[in-house]
């Protein structure tokens, strides 16, 4: 564990995902034993992608992750909540074009704060990436890695970490659904996988150090229908 103070329980978007996933359960559960009918409950299952923009919105004050992929989850899970609830008639298939104001948005935030949207290597300790629909090359060369937010959807991302650092452990939180997320570190890296495939994969290719390891990445997330891999 790092030497810094840090909360016991973190507010992220894994977190909520999976406490979604266990309310579902016991949903279901309830409907089975004829106690609840879950679909009195189920209908409002698009609140849970609110839930879980608002969680990435909390990431982004400490740091880690971009306002983008929160402020979609936010419009999509509201739009298709009005949708089911007989609120609205329009599908949110048809705002789509309302996406390309979100990416729009979130490229000149990332402006705002220094950020290159482009170029391969850069010191930053954290890296974020959102690929929706297209393909993102990131890699920090940082001495002091700390982690970061990757997001793939239906697009991905191919990340180069061989040239960073880690002082004592790194946290990359992962999302892929209909695309794939690459992860390249160095030799004396040693990779600890957290992530949870539903009808995807995850993959370690990386090879063990060869000394006691002092430099842990830990790859914590969910894949949906997509891949994550990681390798030297």
């Amino acid at each position: 564990m790092p030497s810094g103070v840090q909360p016991s329980v973190r507010i992220t978007p894994h977190l909520m995902f999976g406490l979604l996933i266990i309310l579902a359960g016991i949903v279901l559960t309830l409907d089975n034993l004829r106690i609840a009918d879950a679909d009195t409950y189920l209908r409002f299952w698009p609140s849970g992608l609110i839930l879980i923009g608002l969680a990435k919105l909390w990431q982004v004050r400490t740091g880690f992750g971009s306002p983008v992929g929160g402020i979609l989850f936010i419009l999509a899970g509201g739009w298709m909540q009005l949708e089911t609830l007989g609120y609205v008639d329009e599908s949110f298939v048809d705002l789509w074009p309302l996406l390309l104001v979100v990416l729009g948005a979130g490229i000149v935030w990332q402006g705002f704060r220094g950020r290159r949207l482009r170029g391969s290597l850069s010191g930053d300790a954290t890296i974020n990436a959102i690929a929706v629909l297209a393909g993102v090359n990131r890699g920090s060369n940082s001495s002091a890695f700390r982690g970061g937010e990757l997001t793939a959807v239906m697009g991905g991302c191919e990340i180069d970490l061989s040239h960073a650092a880690i002082h004592g452990e790194a946290v990359i939180d992962v999302f892929a659904m209909w695309g794939g997320i690459e992860i390249r570190v160095p030799e004396d890296w040693r990779v600890i996988g957290r992530v949870m495939p539903i009808m995807g994969a995850f993959e370690d290719q990386t090879r063990a150090p060869l000394g006691a390891a002092t430099h842990t990445l830990i790859v914590r997330g969910f894949v949906l229908m997509g891949s994550v891999e990681v390798k030297n």
